[in-house]
């Protein structure tokens, strides 16, 4: 490890530089309201489905109860970038202590994971109910639900807290300018004094722990689905049996479609703006267009929505 004194003749950082889109300073108005109103719907969006879930007894199956914990997964992810990323815009203060910014990278780095395998678990959940629906309710049941629900939250812990202890033994000197628009590990590791190689290597294998199984299990249970809807005998059949999994594997393909690309595009400061392009995708816009895929694309979500907004007007008469 390089000493203590690599950084003796360089200033020490005690805060990093999150540029941003700092090359557009005269778009960063729109920028702000532009992100504004994604965080707002996104919030709205994520919100009304855990209070749909919670309140109505329509939506007390596995499905709506994973759904509600992924809604709940988004809302604290939104909440882990964007608000930093709103003052920034509206304030120009790019600046963000070192302890924030590894504070931001562990919550960002946890929901990430959760994410995965909460994904992994509706997959499973719609394989059992559309492979083996005889089964489903002795498989699928609710001491079961929970189990699954806990040990996804659990399981994204320990990981990104064992990188994080390492990452906070690490001196920052020299430059402390990060870009991206949020403390993603790359961008911080790379500003690191110190020997980084352990982290980055336990970083590879940990993430690959966390990430590779459940999107394995996920195209796992994909592939069983398909095939067992394709072997349905009527339209009317395969058509009923898809509309079930359907929002789900657009969410799916949308995260892991946009997580991958950002994940094999050549790193470097050539590739730095297409980064943050398709970073946007998985960290911003896709907690937004989650609830808007499954309340549009569902049925029983649209017919408890209806109904809520149709007692509340009525109370208000």
């Amino acid at each position: 490890m390089i000493p203590n004194t690599a950084c003796l003749n360089q200033t020490g950082v005690s805060e990093f530089i999150i540029l941003g889109f700092g090359t557009l300073k005269d778009l960063h108005l729109l920028f702000f309201l532009f992100f504004l109103v994604i965080y707002m719907t996104t919030m709205v969006g994520n919100l009304t489905i855990i209070f749909l879930v919670v309140s109505s007894q329509h939506l007390r199956t596995p499905m709506y109860f994973f759904l509600g914990n992924l809604s709940c997964m988004e809302t604290f992810y939104s909440s882990t970038i964007l608000p930093r990323m709103l003052v920034s815009l509206l304030t120009g203060d790019r600046t963000i202590s070192i302890t924030g910014c590894v504070v931001q990278l562990y919550f960002f780095g946890f929901l990430v994971c959760t994410e995965c395998y909460l994904l992994a678990v509706m997959s499973y959940d719609r394989y059992l109910a559309i492979c083996q629906p005889l089964h489903y309710g002795n498989l699928m049941n609710d001491k079961f639900s929970i189990q699954l629900a806990a040990g996804s939250w659990i399981s994204a812990f320990l990981p990104i807290s064992i990188i994080i202890i390492l990452m906070s033994s690490l001196l920052y000197c020299g430059s402390n300018e990060i870009n991206h628009f949020f403390c993603d590990f790359p961008s911080v590791i790379k500003l690191a004094h110190s020997d980084t190689q352990l982290i980055q290597v336990l970083a590879v294998i940990l993430s690959s722990v966390d990430i590779f199984p459940p999107f394995i299990l996920t195209l796992t249970s994909y592939f069983y689905i398909i095939a067992t809807i394709l072997r349905i005998p009527s339209t009317t059949g395969k058509k009923k049996a898809f509309s079930t999994c359907s929002s789900h594997l657009m969410v799916v393909t949308i995260f892991y479609g946009t997580l991958i690309v950002v994940y094999i595009l050549p790193k470097g400061d050539a590739h730095g703006d297409l980064h943050k392009i398709f970073s946007l995708f998985y960290t911003v816009l896709t907690p937004m267009v989650n609830p808007l895929i499954y309340s549009l694309r569902n049925q029983e979500v649209k017919e408890t929505l209806k109904r809520g907004i149709n007692k509340w007007v009525i109370l208000k008469r």
